[in-house]
């Protein structure tokens, strides 16, 4: 096998970007005197619901209100999450939501080596675009040959329907391609797709069940924020996941992996 795209989430995944979220959601609840403020444990526990908007319709289906009440709000959560949205992009836009270590290093490996790179997000375009111009600049949309992002798709995560998306875009087999993922939900949609998948889990979601990922780290890491432990434990090559080793680790996959996953998914 050779090793042909490399996938990414965005939240969680190219940065930790749930803090922003939470405080974004609730600017927008306050903007619109709902009453509402979403605690860190209590939005730890509504991210195990993929989508903002559906986020959103998830914390009103536990509440107690009046049917007049619930469908106003409900109809409201268009207006809500665009709200959301814009604080969310002026946090960004003001360089608060950094990318996660070793991220760019190894983008800018696999680009070197003739590797593609591909988005799969279930989160806005907008988001993505404010992230990537904030992060990285004009070259950030540059450097990725496919963004699949936010409603392209009528399933959202855990439904593989974004990867399998990417993939398409890409002209690329799953087998030739593998994913980096933060969340349980985010993982079972890689897997479904077909993709090994790579997590490295937040404060948000260490406590997911990981146990179909190719490989669990807490970051990427790099010469400057080595990965405990490392290496040794998982990596072999350096206290931090090269290209060369992820592409090694890749080409020497058994194709029956890929077929127990089809089968995992179905």
């Amino acid at each position: 096998m050779s090793l042909q795209a490399l996938i990414f989430d965005v939240d969680g995944t190219l940065a930790d970007t749930e803090e922003a979220h939470r405080m974004a959601f609730n600017n927008a609840f306050e903007r619109y005197k709902l009453g509402w403020k979403w605690s860190q444990d209590a939005y730890r526990e509504l991210l195990k619901t993929t989508g903002g908007k559906e986020r959103i319709a998830a914390y009103l289906a536990g509440k107690t209100l009046s049917a007049a009440d619930r469908k106003r709000l409900a109809e409201l959560i268009p207006a809500i999450h665009a709200e959301k949205t814009k604080f969310y992009s002026a946090f960004v836009a003001d360089g608060a939501v950094p990318l996660r270590p070793g991220v760019v290093r190894l983008m800018e490996e696999a680009l070197a080596a003739g590797c593609r790179l591909g988005i799969a997000s279930t989160t806005t375009a907008v988001n993505i675009d404010a992230l990537l111009q904030s992060t990285l600049g004009p070259r950030g949309l540059e450097m990725f040959s496919v963004i699949a992002c936010g409603d392209q798709v009528a399933a959202k995560k855990p439904a593989p329907d974004i990867y399998r998306l990417a993939l398409e875009h890409l002209g690329v087999e799953p087998e030739h391609a593998v994913a980096f993922e933060d969340s349980h939900n985010g993982l079972l949609a890689a897997t479904g797709a077909g993709l090994w998948t790579i997590v490295t889990p937040t404060y948000w979601t260490e406590t997911h069940d990981f146990s179909r990922a190719g490989m669990r780290l807490p970051h990427l890491g790099g010469p400057g924020q080595p990965v405990e432990g490392e290496p040794g434990t998982q990596l072999e090559d350096a206290a931090w996941l090269t290209y060369a080793e992820l592409a090694r680790r890749a080409d020497r996959r058994p194709r029956c992996d890929i077929a127990a996953l089809y089968a995992g998914a179905a």
